[in-house]
């Protein structure tokens, strides 16, 4: 096993000290198959062996800490409904701690001895007046390294299984200390360049693997994590940036020059307001790439009701001009629907044949439909994914606009680029949620990005209240006052029906409750949820928009798509089980007149310490891109922006609501090195060109993403 691929890809159970039992266990706990992928499992986690405290100085606020004593005792005791736990007694020269495990107690009376003394590590919290550490490690006193020599041990994921297999840290500790001691630097060859090792000063790559899993102080555990975080995100930016280059060499588009009469008429004559400055600065980037025989692929971030639909029409003015169909793809049918009816309204009285498609679109219409958009007749079409469908088929599509970009996949996306036979269409993609520059960075470091940071003159910033249930009257009472005056309002609501595992209002309830304060003798109130059958959810959206009901009841089917300016007031019910990009999102449907508009937020007096912090922030601002970068630190990239159908976000180490200085370093370099060396020729860039290779024979995201 001499060389890099023998050692790094030998099967898991070929391992000393595994063997094929433990070598399943790893497969089928923890996915490790290789000794690839055992190295790189890396610590959660550290116990600082250097320091140990005593019994009476511990708190039930502190953090992890380490105790040495002796164990006095060790039961089972059994509870009610035959649930049992062990318990024990630790006793050191301060005085005495409860230990306690709720599970894996069978095993730990194989294994732990009365009378010896141990180090133990855990969380210390209080019990009837005891201090008590619940699932405690355990290690003999007898069995540990000597402990002036103590630095940090490394604490793996792990399991019951692995800990009955014989699998616990300890003996994981002893696998990876035997490979990581017997790996040598051409078992690791190195895939960061020396110029950039010395400029940002990184460790080698084997000393980062070395010191990840026994650092022998802070500084070699500090070099190690940064090393690796930026290896894993240059790495991120090395794929986006190669496959936006080999796009632009595949892919060519038609170049559009001339801004005919279509652009001009409507941009003199139709246009009811002036641009915003953030909007002219959009329309001219977006006109510069058009006029490219390259693919456009630019990504519009607009915050609610920032006039992102507006350059869209624009964009597809111009392509118009350029004897080109235009098409515009939204995830839901009602978004699509106000796409629609806004630009038909917009374009009215001009020689341009706008037409819409859904899945709810049959028979003879949606045939000839299909008829007049191969034969050209259709110069803009707007719709759902049923765009995509092989049914549809273009005469010449030259701009494809996507709204709301991140409900639909890559694959979904990418297939409106083969509608066209002879070249691929212009893309514009564009989100009303304002994403952070970090996860941007990482989703769409392909795209070219404009913003929209600026919003209509006339618009009232939304003023947005939290109210606990006690305020309720006051909140009603505020309600009737802005129906008199001839305004609407919004009740959201996260649930639709009953749950018995979450306390929470549902729609119905909320429904019949309003019944009480706004009778039907006198009020209309209109109810909107997602399983409704989507001709009835079109009514009562319709009798919204048009006066006929003051109220609409409504889950987060609002979230995007409807556009009342009469609406104003949004009242959402248990705020506190919303994210913080919904909230914002719902708060957005009003403050679109005119008037003044509210948001109130709803919620009982038990709030978590997130729960109260997100509902601060849309308190404390109205700013998309503020709430946003909130919404990462507070939960981290999850399912932001479908971020789980990218194929991006696999980082072991990189926390992108933390790392923005590790990630501008690797984003400037990796751009400063495709401009300059694209295919990564020069000699400097062997060790970048032989990983990347590596990569894309390896990892399957990355084949895709290129193809993409």
């Amino acid at each position: 096993m001499a060389n890099y691929e023998d050692k790094l890809e030998l099967p898991i159970e070929y391992v000393k000290g595994i063997g094929p039992a433990k070598g399943e266990t790893f497969r089928k706990e923890l996915n490790i198959h290789t000794v690839y992928d055992l190295i790189h499992s890396f610590p959660f986690r550290y116990v600082d062996r250097t320091k140990f405290h005593l019994v009476s100085e511990v708190r039930e606020d502190s953090d992890f800490v380490q105790l040495k004593g002796r164990l006095l005792k060790f039961e089972k005791i059994k509870g009610k409904n035959n649930r049992s736990r062990h318990q024990g007694v630790l006793q050191d020269s301060s005085g005495f701690l409860e230990l306690v495990w709720f599970q894996g107690g069978n095993w730990l009376e194989k294994i732990l001895q009365v009378g010896e003394a141990y180090i133990v590590f855990g969380k210390i919290t209080e019990f009837n007046g005891k201090k008590t550490m619940a699932h405690p490690e355990m290690e003999l006193l007898s069995d540990a390294i000597q402990i002036a020599s103590r630095t940090f041990d490394p604490v793996y994921s792990s399991t019951e299984k692995m800990n009955a297999k014989g699998l616990d840290q300890k003996v994981r500790r002893k696998i990876n200390r035997s490979i990581l001691d017997g790996l040598q630097p051409q078992d690791v060859p190195e895939n960061i360049p020396d110029y950039m090792l010395q400029k940002l000063r990184l460790c080698s790559r084997l000393s980062a693997l070395q010191w990840i899993h026994f650092p022998e102080n802070e500084a070699q555990k500090v070099a190690a994590i940064n090393r690796i975080k930026f290896e894993e995100f240059f790495y991120v930016q090395m794929r986006l940036l190669q496959g936006k280059i080999l796009r632009k060499q595949k892919f060519r588009s038609l170049p559009f020059t001339l801004v005919g009469d279509n652009f001009h008429r409507f941009y003199k004559d139709k246009m009811q307001f002036d641009l915003t400055n953030a909007q002219k600065r959009v329309v001219r980037e977006i006109r510069a790439d058009l006029a490219q025989a390259t693919q456009m692929n630019r990504l519009l971030q607009g915050d609610v009701g920032s006039g992102k639909t507006i350059v869209a029409l624009l964009s597809m003015l111009l392509a118009l001009d350029n004897g080109v169909q235009c098409c515009m793809m939204a995830p839901t049918e009602i978004l699509a629907q106000q796409h629609f009816e806004s630009i038909q309204k917009a374009l009215d009285g001009m020689d341009i044949q706008v037409a819409f498609l859904t899945g709810s679109v049959k028979g003879k219409k949606r045939q000839q439909i299909l008829e007049d958009l191969s034969n050209g007749l259709i110069h803009i079409i707007i719709g759902t994914h049923a765009l995509i469908e092989d049914t549809v088929v273009f005469k010449n599509l030259g701009l494809a606009i996507v709204d709301e970009q991140h409900r639909f996949g890559v694959a979904q996306r990418a297939s409106l680029w083969y509608k066209n036979g002879s070249f691929v269409p212009h893309i514009l993609v564009m989100t009303a949620t304002p994403i952070p520059r970090t996860l941007a960075m990482t989703l769409y470091g392909d795209l070219d990005v404009s913003i929209i940071d600026e919003l209509p003159p006339g618009r009232k910033e939304i003023q947005t209240l939290h109210k606990y249930e006690t305020a309720r009257p006051q909140v009603i009472a505020f309600m009737h006052q802005e129906i008199a005056k001839g305004r609407q309002i919004y009740v959201v609501y996260p649930l639709i029906e009953e749950s018995e595992k979450l306390d929470l209002q549902n729609l119905q309830d909320g429904y019949e409750r309003l019944l009480q304060y706004f009778p039907l003798e006198e009020y209309q109130i209109s109810i909107v949820h997602g399983r409704m059958h989507a001709k009835d959810k079109d009514m009562e959206m319709q009798r919204f928009v048009n006066k006929t009901t003051q109220i609409m009841v409504a889950t987060t089917v609002i979230e995007v798509g409807v556009n009342v300016p009469n609406a104003s007031v949004m009242i959402i019910e248990n705020a506190e089980r919303f994210g913080l990009s919904q909230l914002h999102q719902l708060r957005g449907r009003v403050g679109r007149g005119a008037d003044q508009s509210y948001c109130i937020l709803m919620s009982g007096y038990k709030l978590s310490k997130e729960s109260r912090e997100r509902i601060a922030t849309m308190v404390r601002t109205n700013n998309g891109f503020e709430i946003a970068e909130a919404d990462l630190r507070l939960r981290g990239p999850g399912d932001i922006q479908g971020t789980q159908q990218s194929g991006l976000l696999d980082f072991k180490l990189l926390e992108l609501s933390k790392d923005r200085p590790i990630m501008d370093a690797a984003r400037n370099i990796a751009l400063r090195i495709m401009e300059n060396d694209p295919k990564l020729e020069r000699d400097i860039h062997q060790p970048i060109q032989q990983h990347v290779a590596k990569l894309m024979k390896k990892n399957k995201n990355w084949n895709v993403y290129m193809r993409s």
